[in-house]
């Protein structure tokens, strides 16, 4: 499936959510979202869970 199908369906979503349930309804459509996004990327292996753990390199921080 195409990012652009992906996207339009998210979009479909987030609007029927902020249409029938108001915007606490959109801001938990796109939370779960995300969520499933970061899932995701982890099924495919795209994303380890050390990544978000590990510190960062003295030469890599910005001033």
């Amino acid at each position: 499936m195409s990012m652009a199908v992906v996207g339009l369906m998210v979009g479909m979503a987030l609007g029927f959510a902020g249409y029938f349930g108001g915007f606490g309804a959109f801001l938990l459509v796109a939370a779960l979202g995300a969520i499933g996004f970061v899932v995701g990327r982890f099924v495919d292996g795209d994303l380890e869970p050390g990544d978000f753990f590990r510190p960062r390199d003295r030469g890599d921080r910005r001033r």
